[in-house]
C-alpha cells in the first residue's frame, strides 16, 4: 500500500522580491510536468491569492511511477525557494515498512524523516494483526 498527502508553497527563490513573470514561466513549466503525470489521484496546481501552490494526494496498492517523490525533487531544483511537506506511507519501503515518512522540502533541498507523530504505524494507527 502507498498512501501519500503533500503541498508545495512554488516559489523561485527565499527572497521576497521575486520576478513575477520567472514565476509565471516556472508554474506553466510545473503545469506542463504535472499534465503528463497523469495522476488519477489528487495531483493540483493553483494560484490563491497571488500565490502558486501544489497540492497532492493519494492512496494506490504499490509505489507509481512517475514518482511523486520526483515532483519534489524537480521542484527543488526549477524554483529552489519553494517548501513544502510530502507525507508518505509505503509498506513495501525496506526498513521503513512500519513508519509514516516525511519530505521536507526547502531552500532547493530535500530531506527525508520519520514522521513521530504518526510513527510506528502499529499500534500508533492500526492494531497489530493477530491472524
Amino acid at each position: 500500500m502507498f498512501e501519500y498527502h503533500g503541498w508545495i508553497t512554488i516559489r523561485q527563490s527565499a527572497v521576497d522580491d521575486e520576478d513575477d513573470a520567472r514565476l509565471r514561466q516556472i508554474v506553466d513549466e510545473l503545469r506542463l510536468r504535472i499534465a503528463a503525470m497523469d495522476s488519477p489521484y489528487l495531483l493540483d496546481l493553483r494560484w490563491m491569492n497571488g500565490e502558486p501552490f501544489i497540492h497532492l494526494g493519494g492512496y494506490s496498492n504499490h509505489r507509481s511511477s512517475p514518482d511523486v517523490a520526483d515532483l519534489f525533487e524537480h521542484v527543488a531544483m526549477v524554483a529552489p525557494g519553494s517548501y513544502g511537506l510530502l507525507h508518505i506511507r509505503d509498506d513495501e519501503d525496506p526498513g521503513h515498512e512500519n513508519e509514516v515518512r516525511v519530505l521536507r522540502l526547502a531552500r532547493g533541498t530535500v530531506t527525508q524523516h520519520t514522521e513521530a507523530l504518526l510513527s510506528p504505524c502499529i499500534p500508533t494507527l492500526e492494531e497489530p494483526f493477530t491472524g
